[in-house]
């Protein structure tokens, strides 16, 4: 194990060696362009551009390039990338993660590799958080590319498709992660090329990719349509589970979060719903609607996992504190909350169009990402994304204390000490950035400072427009800020004057998150840059995470150590050591929850590639789809008479045949029973084919422009195509939902899915087939058709 531990830290070290050396190359360029002039460094851009058209590679230019950036930089922005910010950047041109501390300037080492590879003219992405990060990046940083002569567009919710279309052509496209999902996902429902937005992807940097391609990776992106839901049974499910009791009618799991009932619960379910047995095929419905009610009703916590507000259910992200616009929870949990907390219930949706993330972003030919903590989930990004996280050192040493956690025995005794200490450190004037893991606990702490007279700031999901301010002033002398996870993101906490003498920023943290990383990053929003600076994590044995996972070995620790009443409290690094397990365990939950979802989402992403890649081709064409439609027919027409001619001739149904050929190819008076008697099989297909061809061509000659014909053509086929394609992700959707309970049956649900899905498929397209012969064989022209 030291061995391979060894080898890690020492691959580690002759990567910095590498990029280091790399980097001395683009430093040495720096006095010769110093030396230029603003005109003849920008005139580098068309020569670079010309030289790659040439052959030489982005490799090749690297050097010059970042040189270029770096003095553009020094020029425009009044900043010169430091050598680590060099070799942090030639990682992202790699493709891969570049760990950087916060405060080491990661977005002035973005500018290097995005520069580089814009010169290729197919577009780069930089992709953050949040729009407010978006809009704030592409004005400070689009200034030093403007300077360089490329175009830089911002790709924001509230735009139309036409100014979407000009952000995405831009050289370089500042977007966030959501929107150039829910953007690809609209391009494949659109029925006209020119409605299309995005270009093919090429080359994308995440900000804070950990937040993007691990926290997020468990919620895939929807586009959904109205489906009929009951609202009434949302509500009968709700007021039952509310005369439930815990322990006397169902249990919690807290571990996996869910909720059953028990033979007493499932007793008083039959009775109140007038049943005589709950769980018959009939009440599939309602026992769905009351597994929802009662994870809503005593699972899902108010101000924690949901807030309401305007008399609508909001979703809070449980990674960063942030309310999660437009999202649902889906499954119908969404209503349920709806009815649990008494505002009108939303009508259940229908799944149009869906992605993971990780199937988005490995579209990307190349993709990077740089975040202060992504060392910790290294094995999921090389394994998911093919990407090497590559920790680059700092510029100058971290000055700041990392204390051991303190433990105490009740949440009581913890948040007393907590605000002991804020009174502390405030009355030397230090300025303290308190960090909770739920919104109702940074409004708890804001009410006890409230009592002791502290003035301070709360950050939460309930007030994250003031964020960016409330952050920027939170290194002041003797500022108290109170913030949930999100304070962790983007935003620099500078220290104002005299805030180094008194110890420069404390960070206070009021429980351990699920996640180390989003402790880590925390932490690090105190000492940035070699700033002094202070951590500490204050735990209870009442914590969340110390109830769901907390081993043991702390509480008989706690036995041997005699630690009773509510002061007591124990500062080890034994117990910081039990915590952080505890958190693996954690992460290796979620990591094995995301690689399902992924693993089901393969299945997906193999028919979604097979039908947008199609649909593609049949709105990118100009002239003709005969070689779409003809196919069809001809598979359509294979397949019914391969259906009704099995086994003795005398045994073949011909006549549901004739009926298939009235129906979906020709009138009834051009074909007879008696056509199809005494021919063989591979006769009556090329019979029916022949009909099928007239019938065609006298179509196309009822129409005498081409161009009509077309639109003919392709409103039948998308038509058809979207129908279909929606109800088999919805249908997929619920089989999901669904192939779980095989494993009680000793079958691999992963298998099950993939089998059942393809036999799903293949069905969908002999329906399609099915449906667009019969559309185009029967319908009627309009002249003025279109789409």
């Amino acid at each position: 194990m030291a061995n391979i531990l060894k080898k890690w830290v020492e691959s580690d070290k002759h990567e910095v060696k590498r990029l280091s050396k790399l980097a001395d190359k683009v430093e040495a360029y720096a006095d010769e362009y110093r030396q230029l002039s603003d005109d003849e460094l920008k005139a580098k851009t068309p020569e670079f551009k010309q030289r790659y058209q040439d052959g030489e590679t982005l490799d090749d230019l690297l050097p010059e390039a970042f040189a270029v950036a770096r003095e553009g930089a020094t020029r425009v922005l009044g900043l010169t990338p430091f050598h680590v910010q060099i070799m942090g950047g030639i990682v992202l041109h790699e493709g891969n993660i570049s760990e950087m501390k916060t405060g080491e300037g990661k977005t002035l080492t973005a500018t290097m590799p995005v520069y580089l590879n814009a010169l290729a003219g197919k577009g780069v992405h930089v992709i953050t958080v949040n729009e407010y990060l978006s809009q704030r990046d592409a004005t400070q940083m689009g200034e030093l590319y403007n300077w360089l002569g490329l175009t830089v567009g911002v790709n924001l919710t509230e735009l139309g498709s036409e100014q979407k279309r000009e952000a995405y052509n831009a050289d370089i496209t500042y977007s966030t992660n959501s929107e150039i999902g829910f953007d690809y996902l609209r391009d494949n429902m659109v029925v006209y090329k020119e409605d299309m937005v995005q270009r093919p992807l090429n080359f994308a940097i995440v900000d804070e990719v950990d937040s993007i391609l691990i926290d997020e990776a468990r919620t895939p992106l929807i586009i959904s349509g109205q489906a009929k839901g009951s609202s009434e049974l949302y509500m009968q499910a709700d007021q039952f589970a509310k005369t439930l009791k815990e322990k006397e009618d169902f249990k919690i799991d807290l571990e996996s979060k869910t909720v059953s009932l028990n033979d007493q619960g499932i007793r008083k379910a039959e009775k109140y719903f007038n049943l005589k047995n709950l769980y018959d095929t009939d009440n599939t419905a309602l026992t769905h609607h009351l597994d929802e009610a009662l994870r809503a009703n005593f699972i899902m916590i108010k101000d924690k996992d949901y807030v309401v507000s305007n008399n609508e259910v909001l979703i809070v992200d449980s990674f960063t504190g942030r309310i999660m616009e437009g999202r649902r929870f889906s499954d119908g949990l969404h209503q349920a909350i709806e009815a649990k907390e008494g505002v009108p219930i939303q009508e259940e949706s229908k799944t149009m169009a869906n992605i993971t993330y990780q199937n988005l972003f490995r579209m990307y030919s190349k993709l990077a990402g740089m975040t202060g903590t992504a060392k910790t989930e290294a094995d999921e990004f090389r394994e998911i994304y093919n990407m090497d996280v590559i920790s680059i050192p700092t510029n100058k040493p971290v000055a700041r204390v990392d204390e051991p956690d303190l433990l105490y025995p009740t949440l009581k005794s913890k948040f007393d000490a907590v605000v002991e200490k804020i009174k502390e450190l405030h009355s030397k004037g230090q300025p303290i950035l308190i960090g909770t893991v739920a919104v109702e606990t940074s409004e708890y702490i804001s009410h006890r400072l409230d009592e002791e007279g502290i003035k301070h700031e709360v950050l939460n999901a309930k007030n994250h427009a003031k964020e960016a301010q409330i952050i920027a002033n939170a290194g002041q002398k003797g500022a108290v800020t109170i913030a949930t996870n999100m304070a962790g993101r983007g935003t620099d906490i500078k220290l104002g004057p005299g805030v180094v003498e008194v110890g420069g920023l404390a960070v206070i943290g009021t429980e351990r998150h699920e996640s180390r990383r989003i402790d880590n990053q925390l932490r690090g929003r105190s000492g940035r840059q070699g700033d002094p600076g202070l951590s500490q994590f204050y735990l209870s044995l009442e914590d969340d995470l110390m109830r769901r996972f907390g081993s043991e070995k702390i509480k008989n620790f706690l036995e041997r150590m005699k630690v009773d009443g509510d002061s007591a409290v124990i500062k080890s690094r034994l117990i910081t050591k039990q915590v952080e397990s505890a958190q693996k365990r954690v992460e290796g939950n979620n990591y094995d929850s995301r690689k399902q979802v992924l693993q089901y989402d393969d299945v997906m992403r193999q028919q979604r590639d097979v039908i947008y890649g199609e649909r593609y081709k049949v709105i990118d064409e100009d002239k003709t789809l005969d070689w779409v439609l003809k196919p069809m027919i001809k598979r359509t027409i294979n397949r019914i008479v391969n259906l009704h001619t099995q086994g003795d001739s005398k045994d073949w149904d011909l006549s549901t045949i004739l009926d298939f050929a009235i129906s979906a190819l020709v009138s009834p008076d051009k074909i007879s029973l008696d056509d199809l008697k005494d021919k063989s099989a591979d006769r009556i297909k090329k019979f029916l084919m022949e009909l099928a061809e007239k019938v065609y061509d006298d179509k196309k000659s009822e129409l005498y422009d081409p161009e009509q014909m077309l639109e003919f053509e392709k409103v039948v086929i998308l038509r058809v195509v979207d129908s279909h394609w929606t109800d088999h992700i919805d249908e997929m959707d619920q089989l999901r939902q669904s192939i779980g309970l095989r494993g009680y049956g000793q079958l691999n649900p992963l298998v099950e899915y993939q089998r059942e899905g393809y036999q799903m498929f293949e069905e969908m397209i002999s329906d399609i087939d099915y449906d667009t012969t019969r559309l185009f064989m029967k319908a009627e022209i309009r002249q003025n058709i279109e789409r």
